[in-house]
């Protein structure tokens, strides 16, 4: 394979046992998204978003790399991956070995939190620890006593400047762009795929369902995704 870049969304984490939280009866269908600006006026909704990211820390906290993290870290460590580009706050490329350097986390992270006033970094036991202290109310910052936050993206909150232009060079500048189990719904992540292909690169899409993007792919696999990453990356 040419060198390549993986774009990745839900579907490669499902059989790590977290869901899709998008898809019909998932989470989001039973709990309204709090949104960024509600984060940031409401102490109740600041209270709400904990109490569900702990609920969910309970339910998919033991969840490790798939095969599918795990092939495409050997891909990155192999150099036929540039990178892996990704839409998931679960943390498992990182765990999975990709490096920093090779790694977009486009809507961020959630398995860590930082204050959104002055960005000190906290690991969520800090924050669990005082918010159950605390009868469920959501600690301050320490340091300054901003509001504290998971280091994802929330509904209404801008996407990270420097991580898009990271993902844009990578799209454009690829042979390949695998996009890897992403309804390529949400913008504008899923106008890199459009990037790539305008730059020349070849656009394969392996999802279980059908995109919008399907027809100006050059491949489009209906497959189990850690059976066709394990295969693709485990050959010479």
């Amino acid at each position: 394979m040419r060198a390549g870049v993986a774009f990745t969304g839900a579907g490669i984490s499902t059989e790590c046992g977290i869901p899709d939280f998008r898809s019909p009866g998932g989470f989001w269908s039973r709990n309204r998204p709090i949104s960024f600006d509600d984060f940031l006026a409401s102490r109740e909704a600041r209270n709400e978003a904990w109490r569900r990211r702990f609920a969910m820390e309970a339910a998919f906290g033991g969840a490790r790399p798939g095969r599918g993290h795990r092939a495409l870290a050997r891909g990155v460590e192999r150099g036929r991956l540039t990178g892996v580009i990704t839409q998931n706050i679960d943390g498992l490329h990182h765990a999975s070995g990709v490096p920093a350097e090779r790694l977009v986390e486009l809507h961020g992270n959630s398995t860590y939190a930082t204050c959104l006033n002055c960005g000190l970094r906290y690991e969520l036991g800090w924050v669990r620890t005082r918010f159950e202290a605390a009868g469920g109310a959501a600690p301050d910052c320490a340091t300054c006593g901003g509001p504290v936050k998971t280091a994802s993206v929330s509904f209404g909150q801008a996407m990270p400047a420097d991580e898009m232009r990271r993902a844009r060079q990578m799209a454009r500048s690829c042979d390949v762009f695998l996009a890897i189990g992403s309804s390529l719904v949400v913008f504008p992540a899923a106008r890199l795929p459009l990037e790539a292909r305008q730059a020349g690169a070849t656009l394969v899409i392996i999802n279980r369902e059908p995109t919008e993007f399907d027809a100006m792919a050059d491949l489009v696999l209906r497959v189990d995704i850690g059976d066709v990453l394990d295969n693709l990356f485990d050959s010479p």
